[in-house]
């Protein structure tokens, strides 16, 4: 399967692969995009963080059909392999087929969303397309935290019917995603000399993974677990003082790793037997879920030590904490319908952070879960903060979208297959601006994404586009 240039989706696509777009570095795909529209007569809109709505009226005969939003995000994750010359801020894609692949040489391909933001090129490229009212947002800064359809208001959105074109598979469609709150809990500390011996626990072995499709598999969070073995040392009478805990990468990711310095009078000695019989309890209740966890205990020094007070509400606060899987869907199999993330811990000069992810695609369970860490808060003298905040969309059983695309579907012999994530995507954002709003997602075979092997499956980009099509048509 050849990259067809004639084919206008696989035009735009190249077009598109032409111009730096990683997240944040979107001027240039924007303007592109607004030109596009005023070379070719459409009102259009290019906001302030560089979102562009474009407006295609209904073609002949389909004046009176309810619009349609189509929508997809035009920023790209930048990654490449370590051997590779490439400048992401200025150097276009080194595109390139394989065995009915396409690809970019050394680099990400940028499908994720680039075959959404081609497609809707093309459809509004295309004269004899009949559809009804379209209106096209291409929208910026999604890989960051769905940046750019946060700051849509409801006035933006025109009609009831919405495809985000950020979903592949050809024949999948997403029916439900979470919304969510990144929270920053504060404690603050006091810092005193250090007259004890000091000691590092470290949490290793641990598998992590993504905080929304790996949550509900009980996998071991390392600062929760760090945690938990200090205060049963605690709970058996001995000597606990917190001087710095640092572990997690990202407020998104289960945390594989942790470690906790802390002094204590009580021997070196008792306190690793101490850690060694917790540390084999916690490997039996993760045998088949994190096989790998272990921990390392030895000597360390510290100058300082934080004030055993402020010690205590960080470690009781952390133990206290509802943390991962909550919930799950009695509607849709295996779906995680709230959790949390105890992603990042730090220790500062004067305060220890954590940041916390919130998950749900109902408001309701992210209000509850927000209200307890305020009330825990609240006990143990620390202050949450709730940052960005994202709207879920929640499953509903009837979706006459849905309904359309499983005929169309059917007429080329396959059947639709519905899928549900416990991530959050831009549905979720414009669902919360309009309840009422009927959304599938689509689009075409790819894989790899946000890596340097991502590909995309070029006869399902073509059969996608089609069904795409055949859609519009019928609406």
């Amino acid at each position: 399967m050849d990259f067809d240039l004639s084919k206008k989706h696989c035009f735009y696509f190249n077009e598109i692969s032409m111009i730096p777009r990683g997240s944040g570095n979107e001027r240039g795909i924007s303007d592109y995009v607004a030109s596009f529209a005023e070379k070719h007569g459409f009102e259009y809109v290019q906001d302030d963080i560089l979102n562009v709505i474009v407006h295609k009226p209904a073609s002949e005969g389909y004046e009176d059909h309810e619009p349609v939003m189509l929508q997809a995000h035009m920023d790209m994750v930048c990654e490449k392999n370590k051997d590779v010359e490439h400048d992401f801020e200025k150097d276009p894609l080194d595109l390139y087929t394989e065995d009915g692949w396409l690809k970019a040489r050394g680099t990400t391909l940028g499908a994720d969303d680039g075959y959404g933001v081609a497609y809707m090129l093309a459809i509004l490229d295309d004269p004899d397309l009949k559809h009804p009212d379209l209106y096209c947002y291409f929208t910026v800064m999604e890989e960051i935290g769905l940046v750019g359809a946060s700051r849509l208001k409801k006035s933006d959105l025109h009609g009831k019917r919405y495809i985000n074109l950020d979903g592949g598979g050809e024949v999948v469609t997403c029916v439900s995603s979470s919304g969510g709150a990144r929270v920053e809990i504060v404690f603050p500390v006091t810092k005193e000399k250090n007259a004890k011996p000091a000691y590092r626990l470290s949490v290793r072995g641990l598998s992590g993974g993504h905080s929304a499709s790996k949550i509900h598999l009980e996998k071991g969070n390392a600062n929760i677990l760090a945690v938990r073995i200090l205060k049963e040392l605690q709970e058996k009478g001995m000597d606990v003082q917190l001087c710095d805990f640092d572990g997690g990468l990202k407020y998104n990711a289960i945390p594989r790793e942790a470690d906790a310095v802390f002094a204590s009078s009580t021997a070196y000695e008792e306190l690793k037997k101490e850690i060694t019989e917790s540390t084999g309890k916690i490997a039996a209740e993760l045998e088949f879920s994190d096989a790998g966890f272990f921990t390392i205990f030895e000597k360390a020094e510290s100058e300082t030590v934080i004030a055993k007070d402020c010690s205590d509400h960080f470690l009781n606060y952390l133990f206290l904490m509802p943390n991962g899987f909550q919930h799950r869907s009695m509607s849709v199999e295996g779906l995680t319908v709230a959790s949390l993330n105890a992603g990042v811990i730090r220790t500062k000069e004067n305060e220890i952070s954590l940041m916390d992810l919130v998950r749900s695609p109902l408001a309701s369970h992210t209000d509850e879960l927000l209200m307890k860490m305020r009330l825990l808060g609240n006990v143990f003298h620390a202050r949450v903060n709730v940052g960005e905040r994202y709207g879920g969309w929640n499953y509903s059983a009837e979706s006459g979208l849905r309904e359309k695309l499983r005929e169309v579907l059917l007429d080329h012999g396959t059947k639709l297959k519905e899928r549900a994530t416990h991530g959050g995507l831009e549905c979720g954002i414009f669902k919360a601006l309009d309840p009422e709003l009927d959304i599938i997602t689509y689009g075409p075979i790819a894989f790899g994404e946000h890596t340097p092997e991502e590909k995309l499956d070029l006869a399902s980009f073509d059969r996608a586009y089609g069904v795409l099509c055949e859609l519009l048509e019928k609406l």
